[in-house]
């Protein structure tokens, strides 16, 4: 392979065909070039040697390490192509010039951050990343879209200006920026880029971003930003954070608290976000475990979570563009107008579910053996009944409200043949990577063999008689307690209205504490404004009237010998500073 192919990040390749897509007219072009430069990328992947620095630079004196691949890295950055092949395929149907070259700039900066081997690289693509997703919320074009990617946009420069404080304080004491584990977050910088990675990741009580833009995004802009944000900053923890404690807590609480608002919510693509949450706080915890086995699980689970969340968001995008709306008040029986596509949101409802044969069972499977291996029962009874939410919420709420349940009476039109030939895809993957070996390049072995850990990934077997029995128990209980509520009419109706989540703390009680300010200053203000200026003028009055020229101190005798006298002191102290200097 020509050695300039050789040190091509991937990422660039799409970063670059983003760039050429925005401002080429001809939409079929325009769209060849958004899945031509995802295959592309996976073949250099193939290629390129693992552990091996292909490209540095050496920059204001600081060493940057623009391309390397390791085993960590390899699957993240293999996801993120594969992802953004699938969104193009998904996108096909559409005519969006801005929205399809971020989607693939937005991409490529996911997968150039995961292959960067030092700090200031990654900020630098964490930083594009930020610019690039804010128009997949843009693209709805609508009043609710605007002002939620405002909001969007300004949390993650938030993040990335902790991230480049953070590394700032890493050079000043280390003298450099290359990427390490921190040990423990006293060091100097650890803590401001461990906020600005749970920032990215939607820690708890930082999440509410994630609620707040993917629902108003665009069709397709909710599918691409399902792939790559999150994602990345489980890489960046996974990459530097690797066995710290404080991840366990925050991963099981995040796994926990989105069941309850997935439960209540009536805006499907919002449960959905919500289910994010819940299944980055597995990757989140796994990470904190810190074991070879823990830390495959995660990357394992966030390869199998970009697959089947991406189906479940193109199933739902289906839905809105089809109908006009994803809440689950208004939809119902579109199963009879639109099979292929309940086919697909259904083996993605399974597959996130973690049922046997499906990709996340193969994954998550490893996470709760690492958790119950490190001696934490808490933590696994925490994860254990966020597996029963997500079922409840994730793999039956989303198809029965939407496809199932009551009749909306709706008859549509079946998705567009691309958006089904990319759930097909999806769904397909979803699969392939969660059965056993059979048919030769299938299997979850396949997945094992890519990750960090190969020896012990290849070790664990996922089909056992205790995994398949605790996990087939799961399901059944969860799936009976779903179907005692609705038949007793205990389960929380689905109707419209707004569920209040933490950031109503500063949305709703920062505001009206703003506004009950600015109306106290618009009464007491300008009151306060000519008091301060009445003082201010009477001080500038007395001074004006003692040292200006017409004032008290320029009268008298004794005015031209205190000229005279401060000349002389004056050439005095430039004839000694002079004989000093010399």
């Amino acid at each position: 392979m020509p050695a300039f192919l050789t040190a091509l990040n991937p990422g660039w390749l799409l970063i670059l065909a983003g760039v050429v897509a925005i401002f080429l007219p001809m939409r079929r072009a325009r769209q060849g070039i958004a899945i031509a430069a995802p295959l592309v990328g996976i073949a250099l992947l193939a290629m390129a040697d693992q552990n091996v620095n292909h490209l540095t630079a050496s920059v204001m004196g600081m060493d940057l390490v623009l391309y390397r691949v390791d085993g960590l890295s390899f699957v993240f950055g293999l996801a993120f192509l594969i992802a953004a092949l699938l969104n193009a395929i998904y996108a096909w149907h559409t005519d969006d010039r801005v929205q399809d070259g971020m989607a693939l700039a937005y991409g490529g900066a996911a997968v150039a951050a995961a292959f960067c081997g030092d700090l200031m690289t990654l900020f630098i693509f964490w930083e594009i990343t930020a610019v690039t997703s804010v128009f997949m919320v843009l693209g709805a074009g609508t009043r609710a879209s605007y002002f939620a990617s405002m909001r969007y946009l300004g949390v993650q420069i938030l993040s990335g200006v902790l991230l480049l404080a953070g590394i700032a304080y890493v050079y000043k004491d280390t003298g450099s920026i290359s990427l390490k584990v921190f040990e423990n977050l006293a060091e100097p910088g650890a803590l401001l880029i461990f906020i600005a990675f749970g920032i990215k990741a939607a820690f708890p009580f930082l999440h509410n971003w994630l609620q707040d833009s993917y629902p108003k995004a665009s069709v397709v802009g909710a599918v691409v930003l399902s792939a790559f944000t999150t994602k990345l900053a489980v890489y960046a923890c996974a990459r530097m954070f690797p066995g710290q404690d404080a991840l366990i807590w925050i991963g099981a609480v995040m796994t926990c608290f989105p069941v309850f608002f997935a439960v209540l919510e009536n805006d499907l693509r919002k449960v959905l976000a919500y289910s994010t949450n819940n299944q980055i706080g597995f990757m989140i915890c796994a990470i904190g475990v810190g074991t070879p086995l823990a830390l495959n699980g995660a990357v394992a689970h966030a390869f199998a979570d970009i697959m089947f969340k991406g189906l479940l968001f193109m199933s739902m995008g289906a839905v809105l563009y089809r109908t006009g709306t994803t809440k689950a008040s208004e939809l119902g029986g579109l199963y009879r107008s639109m099979p292929w596509t309940t086919v697909f949101c259904l083996i993605g409802a399974i597959s996130i579910s973690a049922m046997p044969l499906f990709s996340a069972f193969v994954t998550k499977s490893m996470i709760l053996s690492a958790v119950a291996h490190a001696g934490l029962p808490i933590i696994w009874l925490m994860l254990m009944f966020a597996s029963a939410g997500v079922l409840e919420h994730s793999g039956i709420k989303i198809p029965y409200f939407a496809f199932f349940g009551h009749d909306s009476g709706r008859r549509v039109k079946e998705a567009p043949f691309n958006m089904l030939l990319a759930m097909g895809m999806a769904a397909f993957i979803c699969i392939a990577i969660g059965i056993p070996a059979i048919v030769p390049g299938l299997g979850y072995e396949w997945l094992y063999n890519l990750l960090p850990y190969r020896e012990e990934a290849m070790s664990y077997q996922p089909f056992t008689f205790d995994h398949i029995l605790t996990q087939m128990q799961l399901l059944v209980l969860a799936t009976f307690a779903f179907v005692v509520l609705k038949r007793f009419g205990l389960y929380p109706p689905e109707k419209p209205g707004t569920i209040l989540d933490t950031d109503w703390a500063y949305r709703k009680i920062g505001f009206g504490m703003a506004k009950w300010l600015g109306t106290v200053w618009g009464k007491v203000g300008p009151a306060m404004t000519a008091v301060f200026f009445g003082i201010t003028g009477r001080a500038y009055d007395r001074i004006e009237a003692a040292f200006s020229p017409r004032g008290e101190l320029a009268r008298g005798a004794l005015t031209g010998a205190m000229a005279i006298w401060t000349a002389a002191l004056l050439g005095l102290v430039l004839l000694l500073a002079f004989v000093t200097v010399g």
